[in-house]
């Protein structure tokens, strides 16, 4: 592991001394290339031996999301945690008080919300110190990550953990990248794109590609795309995560002073010890976690609201909700009859491939 961490910072040293220019994008090209292989090498440890994911982190999913409150020591992650769940999460004024993974859950709108209590994380998680390594790993399962800062600590913070968390493939609210990419058996690499590039050229293409050994694929580009975006795509292993800002302990803050914080984006201001503003954060943890309830109608009955079925905005299909109720019943599925925003009359007989939107009311036909 030693000799990876020297290489890793071997590398990030001479991507320090370099200028950027068009003279040296070749160059930076392959560097960040290297760096992204040998940060994954730290994730998945080759050898059997390298220890395994930890006591208590190999936490079961639960619930219809998850949640993951990522920070360093003593910002007030256990203190948000008990106050939101309920669950007993040791609190104390000293750093390091959470060991290992602590779950909780919340019920908000009718859906489970788990969420995870991890370790603080310190500078240099990525490159495997302190329990960093299992607490990242852990928080790339999240459906959202919650990134607790302290207000009267320096909001330097923010960018240190965010740092922490792109070293490992983890991309705060961003969309995967616009770009296409084909590995094939023949005919050399071709890059093609529907705008101007300024970041990327055939000659920066190949020096990455040549890291990957990768000699013969077809690159399309819908976007401006920098070369970060081509190792992501390449790598495959990137996960994008919605994120927001939890800035603690406003109550020891001036009003000027929270003013200034009100500019950052994806932000959401909170006392968790005095329970200030836990009801916005919340609401944005629902927005963000963007999922869908539907309400199941048995038939001859009224519509069930206490128990919506939940799912998420990306697989919201017919299918999709059937599946969440019971495997087997697509066999028995005929058609289904839907109350709400996404039927053009109340109601409507739709097929399996029909999208429902948030709050829709759904009766399955079965065949007979």
């Amino acid at each position: 592991m030693a000799t990876v961490m020297q290489k890793i910072k071997d590398i990030e040293d001479e991507m320090a001394k370099t200028q950027k220019n068009k003279a040296t994008a070749h160059h930076l090209g392959l560097l960040k290339a290297k760096l992204a292989k040998l940060r994954r090498e730290l994730l998945t440890p080759s050898s059997k031996g390298a220890g395994g994911a930890g006591k208590g982190f190999d936490v079961t999913k639960s619930g219809d999301s998850r949640v993951g409150l990522v920070g360093f020591p003593s910002v007030g992650k256990s203190t948000l945690l008990n106050k939101l769940t309920g669950t007993f999460s040791e609190v104390a004024s000293y750093e390091f008080t959470t060991l290992t993974c602590i779950p909780g859950v919340i019920t908000y709108r009718g859906a489970k919300i788990q969420l995870l209590d991890l370790p603080g994380i310190i500078e240099g998680a990525k490159d495997g110190k302190g329990r960093g390594r299992q607490v990242i790993s852990t928080a790339r399962t999240c459906n959202c990550i919650l990134i607790v800062l302290d207000a009267i600590k320096p909001i330097t913070h923010k960018r240190l953990i965010e740092k922490e968390l792109e070293g490992f493939g983890i991309r705060l609210n961003k969309e995967p990248p616009n770009l296409t990419f084909r590995k094939k058996d023949k005919g050399g690499l071709n890059l093609t794109s529907t705008v101007t590039t300024t970041h990327l050229d055939l000659d920066t293409v190949k020096a990455i590609c040549s890291e990957y050994r990768i000699h013969n694929a077809d690159i399309t580009l819908r976007y401006d795309a920098t070369a970060d975006d081509l190792i992501d795509v390449i790598e495959g292993s990137r996960v994008y995560i919605p994120c927001i800002y939890v800035v603690n302990k406003i109550d020891q803050i001036t009003l000027e002073e929270l003013e200034i914080l009100d500019k950052l984006p994806h932000y959401c201001p909170i006392s968790a010890h005095l329970e200030w503003n836990l009801d916005g954060l919340l609401e944005k943890i629902w927005e963000y976690l963007n999922l869908t309830r539907i309400y199941t109608k048995p038939k001859g009955m009224n519509p069930d609201y206490e128990d919506p079925v939940i799912l998420s905005s990306k697989k919201r299909t017919v299918e999709d909700f059937c599946d969440r109720i019971h495997k087997d019943m697509l066999k028995q599925f005929k058609y289904a009859l839907v109350w709400g925003s996404s039927a053009k009359h109340k109601p409507q007989r739709v097929g399996k491939e029909h999208e429902l939107e948030d709050e829709d009311v759904v009766q399955i036909i079965k065949k007979v």
